[in-house]
């Protein structure tokens, strides 16, 4: 009798050819974790225990205990604030076993607010340096200098959120930057995002909020992706309870927080990162020609080591349990699971997934990842960004899959790009816009989405200023529309209606992007002067009734709200009703909504039918509506319908026929 297939080939007869591959990941991963765990005798969540060993921490007694993980040094001392930053016995470290190091102390020798450095020697060198494992780390103002901190307040924070429950039908995704939130020129802080930011998320109807660059960084233009300290909440925006009051407050209001994680490369910096921790350059990262990204100018984490295994998977733990986040989107798959980092690669067929070219220990770390972030919070959120589209990211560790809850489907803003830079209005074809959001595998969910805070930087665009360009300074105040601003307006509506009504598991959406914010993304730098000026959102376009931004900002709003009402929406499938390319016609059922599409610039069409359910139908959105910035060309107060047409006599379906003016879409619910 044949060997039965691995879940994942199963599902996918395709992939029987690779089967042996995809059993030799999962079966390097069970070693992995028999290891890890002693055969059992420890969990996955007791591996990645960490950050409660490494690290500055308050002991029993009162006193202070501080360990780190410096294999290759000779020598280390902490100096700081409380020995007037020179080297004293009382602050000298001791070596343990396995290349760790200890230093204990009674409760007088450190406060709160020390600032204070590890002086470590080698054994042809020595450096100061900030601990890996430390929990907090501040930047002097002058001097731009980074150090520890003591963090030990006198009123830590205490968490209000018990019994908080994630929504995931669907999960709606409002991905967020707290630094540029506001509309004020400088770096916006946690309170003024719990302030100011959070009500309007909750408002919008998002119901998860994805925040970037948490991770403590050298550099604020990076975006958060060049991290130095990994268990350190960037002091820019505040103190740790500052993010802890952020997040409290999201879960009291029923907001989800997931966090975006950098696990795939770390900043070069030494004094400040984990460069060369302690005269070995390597530590943490690969050697020789893997141990540089050739692209991000960054160092590469070794999976293959367990040191680097526990403290990365005591990353993921650590933010989980220390600020209660609900999950992680992580950053930069593609560069992890291969060995080329995905660069140059086009991935056209299966075989590129499984010809020798992939890194098994990234695979292999992904996994235990993911299983033990659902071992410490088994309602988490996990989130792949891949562009190389490796089968199983998103499918159950069990059936040979990598165990994320999702993967982000980053073909489909790469798709309206190229729609809307390289064809005609007259040639968007529904056929292929079906397709391109709807081609996934079946036992994988996805977050689908028009853009992200990919293309709202500085050397891309985003679809409303792909759509208007200048023309949104001109012409985009109520009364003094033009042509261009009146087709971005209603494309930017379509776009997004199609997107998030068609998605089978979650939609995302960055900061201001709903609105049509007309700005794009450039963090202060030389090249413009270190300006804040585009390192903002500016809210009050969108509080301007005055100005059309609103009218976006409205319809995203009721557009989540008709995607909600319907029960489980992610997971009923999309049944295609129509589509006429020469027409440019989509319509499309889910549940007991209808989508109907007209991308037509110019051609609007009288009692065009579809066959669907018999029964009565009500318009419950339509992008053409005057409250949308729309035309009002039809009456949507007025039921349809549907009607017997004895050349179709089915049991279960009559014709629906409508209006649908041009470049419109509408949606309608089918009455009970």
């Amino acid at each position: 009798m044949s060997q039965k297939h691995i879940g994942l080939v199963e599902k996918d007869l395709w992939l029987e050819p690779y089967e042996n591959a995809i059993r030799g990941r999962h079966d390097h991963a069970l070693w992995k974790i028999s290891q890890l765990t002693q055969d059992g005798k420890r969990t996955l969540s007791d591996f990645a225990d960490g950050h409660l060993y490494f690290g500055l921490h308050r002991t029993s007694d009162g006193g202070w205990v501080f360990r780190e993980w410096a294999p290759h040094a000779t020598d280390i001392h902490l100096i700081g604030d409380f020995n007037g930053w020179k080297k004293d016995e009382a602050y000298r470290c001791k070596r343990l076993e396995n290349g760790n190091w200890e230093l204990k102390l009674s409760a007088d020798k450190l406060k709160h607010g020390d600032l204070y450095k590890m002086n470590v020697r080698w054994d042809s060198g020595e450096g100061e340096r900030i601990p890996a494992w430390c929990q907090r780390v501040v930047q002097d103002e002058k001097t731009k200098i980074f150090s520890a901190q003591v963090w030990d307040p006198e009123k830590p924070h205490v968490w209000n959120d018990d019994g908080f429950k994630i929504d995931k039908s669907p999960l709606l995704i409002y991905e967020c930057h707290v630094g540029m939130a506001q509309d004020a020129e400088k770096v916006g802080t946690y309170t003024e995002f719990k302030d100011n930011i959070l009500p309007r998320i909750k408002k919008a109807g998002y119901n998860a909020v994805q925040i970037m660059a948490i991770q403590e960084h050298p550099y604020y233009g990076s975006f958060g992706y060049h991290v130095s300290s990994f268990f350190a909440p960037s002091s820019r925006c505040g103190t740790p309870e500052e993010l802890k009051e952020l997040i409290d407050a999201a879960h009291q209001m029923g907001l989800a927080v997931i966090m975006d994680i950098v696990h795939s490369h770390a900043v070069k910096n030494e004094v400040e990162g984990l460069g060369n921790l302690a005269g070995d350059p390597n530590q943490f990262f690969y050697e020789g020609d893997r141990h540089e990204h050739p692209a991000w100018d960054s160092l590469c984490f070794d999976y293959g080591k367990d040191d680097v295994l526990h403290f990365l998977m005591s990353n993921c733990k650590y933010w989980l349990q220390e600020f209660h986040f609900d999950g992680f989107r992580f950053d930069g798959i593609t560069s992890m699971l291969y060995y080329s980092h995905g660069l140059g690669e086009a991935f056209m067929s299966y075989g590129d997934y499984f010809n020798g070219h992939q890194d098994d220990n990234a695979i292999c770390y992904l996994m235990l990842a993911n299983k033990m972030i659902h071992e410490v919070k088994p309602d988490a959120v996990t989130i792949a960004e891949d562009v190389s589209g490796m089968p199983g990211l998103a499918s159950k560790f069990e059936d040979g899959g990598f165990g994320f809850d999702y993967r982000l489907a980053m073909n489909i803003p790469d798709y309206w790009i190229k729609t809307i830079k390289e064809k005609r209005d007259e040639d968007w074809k529904p056929s292929s816009i079906f397709w391109e959001l709807t081609n996934r595998r079946a036992d994988e969910k996805t977050i689908s989405y028009a853009e992200s805070h990919d293309q709202a930087l500085v050397g891309d665009k985003t679809i409303i200023f792909r759509l208007i360009d200048a023309d949104m300074y001109w012409h985009f105040k109520k009364g003094d529309e033009n042509d261009v601003a009146n087709r971005g307006i209603a494309l930017h509506k379509m776009i997004r209606l199609v997107t998030a009504s068609t998605c089978n598991g979650g939609y995302l959406n960055f900061m201001g992007n709903e609105f049509g914010h007309p700005e794009w993304i450039d963090f202060p730098r030389e090249g413009n002067g270190w300006s804040y000026k585009y390192a903002r959102r500016q809210w009050n376009l969108l509080d301007n009734k005055e100005l059309c931004y609103h009218w976006l900002g409205d319809f995203d709003r009721e557009m989540l709200a008709v995607i909600k009402s319907e029960p489980g929406i992610e997971t009923l499938p999309v049944r295609e009703i129509w589509h006429d390319d020469a027409d440019q016609i989509l319509a499309y059922m889910r549940g007991n909504l209808v989508f109907v599409f007209n991308f037509s610039p110019t051609k609007s069409f009288t009692d065009y039918g579809f066959l669907v359910p018999k029964g009565e139908y009500d318009v419950v959105l339509n992008t053409d509506d005057k409250k949308f910035g729309g035309f009002g060309l039809t009456d949507d107060s007025v039921p349809h319908l549907t009607n017997y047409d004895p050349v179709y006599d089915r049991q279960d379906k009559d014709w629906l026929k409508l209006y649908i003016p041009a470049r419109s879409a509408v949606v309608l619910r089918k009455k009970a």
